[in-house]
């Protein structure tokens, strides 16, 4: 069994059925069978206590694992009337389907972490339970608290099934010594995100960005990084107006000419001076953290790392190569699992703890995270942070998975497309080709059945 940590902070279900097993893990798992273990949880009692008990799941581990317990902590300490447990389990598939079987059996955590973008794969099967959105405004959160594109990709059906933590979007990091020399700054020193709007400027500033450093001027590990290439791809694809449709049993339907346009561009940004060709993404983090390249593509998350390297970086939200600015993004937010007996003690305490975490969003945003709550993005204190301040607007602009029940941070859609441009990215198969590789794994995914 893979290893769990729980915290229980003061300041038996059901049977399942064979189905319904089977159910929550091709959901879990994005629709292929289950890699991995799950985590198991056990969780300290509150009995005796004279406290309410909430039990939160998430998936945070490392850095972000100590700022989630720092902030429950916090919650906690405000509300001494609650005992907050919290676990924390292997992310990724083993996750999801844990959280899927929990939930079918209907005595599953009170919140869970989970990614918006894998809401399509559990909201509309019964497994989440909507938010009372009366209940959220007497608490001071409301929609008008955040991004419009946060809060829509939020909603199932016209209700509220996910409160968003954070913006995590796919960004460009810079190092403000190298983008100044190569003459792409503003006047205050940070990359002067005109300058690299466009696909034939942003092809120009990495080659003025590689006469600098002497070997490349952009930064982008695409090998062995199924999840990256997905991220840079559908970013692309938004900002150059493409749409979908995912409609099971149905072909899939992209534009075609929007994404063979992406890789056309993509196979010409990697060309061995503007970005390295056949680059992974450990080599390309080294080789921006020692300055022999000037930008570097990756996820905010990525912060921490980059600063401890380069104390100055600068980042930005991701530039404008196509007509429609948009951002790559995802979202850390929280689920209320589907209760089989609610309990209305424990669910008002629940929405008591989680909205306390979301205005404890500056501790998370140092790790790099854009709050969802805006008035903590509004606070001084936030606009102090750098380079957190400067990629901000991303959230604005932010777009995310396609709504599929397949699709989503950390499944088996993700891997597949990623696969299906490997070829291309390396100059061995045509752009079109990608397209071609792309809308068949689309369409495999497609004639599954959904298992919700």
């Amino acid at each position: 069994m893979a290893a769990s940590r729980t915290r229980s902070w003061a300041g038996s279900s059901g049977g399942l059925s064979r189905r319904d097993l089977l159910r929550a893990a091709l959901v879990g798992a994005g629709g292929v069978a289950l890699g991995g273990t799950l985590a198991g949880c056990a969780t300290p009692s509150a009995a005796g206590s004279g406290k309410t008990e909430v039990m939160i799941w998430d998936l945070f581990s490392g850095g972000d694992g100590a700022l989630m317990q720092e902030m429950v902590g916090a919650v906690a300490a405000a509300n001494p009337d609650i005992a907050v447990d919290s676990t924390t389990l292997e992310w990724g598939a083993p996750y999801y389907t844990k959280l899927a079987m929990t939930s079918s059996g209907g005595r599953p955590p009170e919140a869970a972490v989970m990614h918006v973008s894998r809401l399509a794969g559990y909201a509309p099967g019964g497994l989440l339970e909507p938010f009372d959105l009366d209940a959220l405004a007497d608490l001071g959160v409301t929609e008008a608290d955040f991004a419009p594109a946060v809060w829509e990709k939020a909603q199932f059906d016209g209700q509220l099934y996910a409160l968003p933590l954070d913006t995590h979007p796919y960004i460009m990091f810079n190092n403000p010594a190298i983008v100044q020399e190569a003459g792409l700054a503003t006047p205050d020193g940070k990359l002067d995100l005109d300058a690299v709007a466009g696909a034939d400027r942003f092809l120009d500033a990495g080659r003025a960005m590689a006469e600098v450093t002497g070997e490349t001027g952009v930064g982008w590990g695409y090998q062995r990084d199924t999840a990256g290439c997905w991220r840079m791809f559908w970013g692309l694809y938004s900002q150059n107006g493409g749409g979908y449709e995912l409609t099971p049993g149905r072909p899939a339907e992209l534009d075609v000419e929007a994404a063979t346009e992406v890789f056309e561009f993509l196979q010409a940004m990697v060309d061995g001076t503007v970005a390295a060709k056949n680059q992974d993404g450990n080599a390309a983090s080294g080789r921006f953290m020692t300055a022999r390249t000037g930008t570097m593509f990756a996820g905010e998350w990525d912060l921490p790392m980059f600063r401890d390297a380069l104390p100055d970086v600068g980042a930005t939200q991701f530039p404008a190569i196509f007509d429609t600015p948009a951002n790559y993004a995802d979202s850390h937010s929280f689920v209320l699992p589907r209760q089989a007996y609610p309990d209305p003690a424990k669910r008002e305490a629940t929405y008591r703890v989680l909205a306390g975490l979301l205005k404890e969003g500056l501790t998370w945003a140092s790790a790099g995270h854009i709050p969802a709550y805006q008035p903590v993005v509004e606070e001084p204190a936030y606009q102090e942070l750098s380079p957190q301040r400067d990629y901000a607007p991303a959230a604005e602009i932010a777009v995310f998975d396609p709504d599929a029940w397949f699709t989503g941070g950390g499944s088996d859609f993700q891997t597949r497309m990623g696969d299906a441009m490997t070829d291309t990215l390396a100059g061995k198969a045509p752009a079109r080709t990608a397209v071609t590789r792309m809308l068949s794994e689309m369409d495999r995914f497609l004639s599954q059945p959904n298992p919700a």
